[in-house]
């Protein structure tokens, strides 16, 4: 019997997944960018938070994480790590947040994806699988801000249009 090797294709690059992710960001972005102020920090329905304290959860993962994987550190989730009181201070915060995102984003290295990481000392999975959670729980709540803007009248961004 005769056997014969098969190469396997790669599905996507840690470049690709983070050009994704920052597509993501930029869309939520555009979604914060386009709630009025009062309404960012005050809207709700149906007791959810408002879209502030969704953003300011978002903000207080993506970098941190990324930077406690890197560093092998797993504290706790800090929810008042940053605590923006206006919608200019949110946007110049996520902006920061981006670079922060790429500068630990490429020091994890093709292995380290693989590897099972204590994320904030709570959540045991391969890296790559606490890099899905941030982008999914990303989408839920920018789906949720969604809801508040055209509860609000105001049409949101196309989904699509995340570069």
């Amino acid at each position: 019997m005769t056997t014969t090797a098969t190469a396997t294709k790669q599905f996507m690059t840690s470049e690709q997944l983070l050009k994704d992710w920052q597509g993501h960001r930029n869309l939520t972005r555009r979604v914060i960018d386009a709630f009025p102020e009062k309404e960012l920090f005050e809207f709700s329905i149906g007791g959810m938070r408002p879209f502030a304290k969704m953003a300011t959860e978002l903000l207080n993962i993506g970098g941190v994480a990324l930077k406690g994987i890197i560093e092998n550190n797993m504290e706790a989730y800090n929810e008042e790590g940053v605590n923006p009181k206006t919608k200019e201070e949110i946007l110049k915060k996520w902006d920061e947040e981006t670079e922060v995102i790429n500068h630990y984003f490429r020091q994890i290295t093709e292995e380290r994806f693989q590897e099972t990481f204590n994320l904030f000392g709570q959540y045991q999975f391969p890296v790559y699988e606490n890099i899905l959670y941030f982008i999914d729980n990303e989408i839920h709540h920018r789906a949720q801000g969604y809801v508040y803007l055209r509860a609000l009248g105001i049409e949101p961004p196309f989904f699509w249009e995340r570069f």
